[in-house]
């Protein structure tokens, strides 16, 4: 099932999407939910960031080879850190390249999820039952900001528009194999499979609510395989026009354009 949230008479509202065709959502998206009456179809709206999350939670460094290109090594333990919530933007909307740092701004395709209710000291057998379920994302970066001029990741994760997530959750996927890449103005960046992940969905859920509560429509952010803009022999950064996509098998495709701030 496919839960999209949509702008209509200037109201946000969560639908189910069925053969691109908007369904009402009827209950509650943190409760029980079931497919309501046709409403539109997909072409009809405008589709918006699929949730309005309390918190987005990263993890740094979950590829292998994303590890290795990185010239780290393998972590023992989830390398957590956080992005603000003002980052959120969903599918169509313009990634900003900031006044203070537009110069290093990369991409990193993710795969998210979606805690489902709160949750606290979950054991990994029982981490899929806290998830409400999926959707693709790209952890924007200025890598300047964060390799050489802060020296750690908070400002360089989290500027306005720095983390596109959409285009809806998908609830029926199996998160542990799937293909996932980024396409930057047509050409393939980033080629991997979510199986190459050092710490499995529900190892990081686990992890994470034993050092912390879980609060329900956070949004978690996996990890990003190899092929991203700094590490490659030739530098490769959003520049304004570019347009960057975001595919994962089972999901779908995360589009946006890239803007300079003005």
């Amino acid at each position: 099932m496919k839960i999209i949230r949509y702008q209509t008479n200037n109201e946000l509202e969560y639908g189910i999407l069925k053969d691109d065709i908007i369904h009402e959502l009827q209950g509650d998206i943190f409760g029980d939910f079931s497919l309501g009456k046709k409403v539109k179809s997909l072409s009809e709206i405008e589709v918006r960031a699929p949730i309005d999350p309390p918190n987005i939670i990263a993890i740094g460094l979950n590829y292998r080879k994303h590890a290795a290109e990185s010239a780290s090594e393998i972590p023992d333990k989830p390398v957590i850190f956080l992005k603000a919530t003002n980052s959120v933007i969903g599918r169509d909307s313009n990634i900003i390249l900031p006044k203070n740092a537009p110069d290093e701004v990369d991409y990193e395709a993710e795969l998210a999820f979606i805690i489902a209710e709160d949750c606290k000291d979950i054991e990994i057998e029982k981490a899929k039952d806290y998830i409400l379920g999926y959707c693709c994302a790209n952890d924007i970066s200025a890598r300047d900001c964060q390799k050489r001029i802060d020296k750690q990741w908070a400002r360089a994760k989290s500027f306005d528009t720095f983390c596109p997530i959409g285009p809806w959750i998908e609830t029926e996927l199996k998160p542990n194999n799937l293909k996932i890449r980024s396409i930057l103005n047509g050409k393939v960046m980033q080629d991997s499979n979510t199986a190459d992940m050092i710490f499995s969905v529900e190892e990081i859920l686990s992890y994470l609510s034993k050092n912390m509560t879980l609060k329900a429509g956070t949004v978690v952010l996996t990890g990003t395989p190899e092929g991203v803009g700094f590490a490659r022999k030739e530098p490769v950064f959003l520049r304004e026009g570019d347009e960057i996509v975001i595919e994962i098998e089972g999901i779908g495709a995360l589009k946006n354009k890239v803007s300079k701030e003005k």
